[in-house]
């Protein structure tokens, strides 16, 4: 009886009608556009965009080379080398990420025991060669010393959720 049933309703084009029904409804409500360069709809402070890596407030860069982010990252963008320096301590020295293979799933934030490593709300850069989105450590840090002030406020509407 199924079967027959099935077979009827296909043969009315019921589906056909239910999205004609959803396409009338919504063809002559008012539309919602967004003018994007002039207008900008809200951001999340969780948005996850271009990559930075943080300093100390004495500028000494806060990334310590444990290399969790390297381990955890699922594309294998991340790329490590550390040194130890003359007191003892370990610093990177070589961090590069390749955005080509990113996946900007924020893995690497969340595992720096540090803060060192983060996910700022710039979303428009791009790239006219695959070389232009392989940044480099000293890449990096530029752009955490430029958006600072912006990658502190956002970490601190989200501390209440961390």
């Amino acid at each position: 009886m199924d079967a027959v049933k099935d077979f009827l309703s296909s043969l009315m084009l019921g589906e056909l009608l239910k999205g004609m029904k959803l396409t009338g409804k919504y063809m002559f409500a008012r539309k919602i556009t967004v003018q994007y360069p002039e207008e900008k709809t809200p951001m999340s402070p969780r948005f996850r965009g271009l990559h930075a890596l943080r300093r100390y407030e004495n500028g000494e860069e806060r990334c310590i080379a444990c290399k969790l982010c390297e381990a955890v990252c699922p594309a294998l963008a991340i790329t490590i080398e550390s040194d130890l320096r003359d007191d003892g301590t370990r610093r990177t020295t070589r961090y590069d990420i390749d955005l080509t293979k990113c996946i900007f799933c924020g893995f690497c934030e969340e595992s720096c025991p540090v803060d060192s490593i983060v996910e700022t709300h710039i979303h428009e850069y791009h790239g006219e060669k695959r070389g232009d989105l392989y940044f480099t450590k000293e890449m990096l840090l530029a752009v955490g010393d430029r958006y600072e002030k912006e990658i502190a406020a956002n970490r601190a509407k989200d501390a209440a959720f961390r």
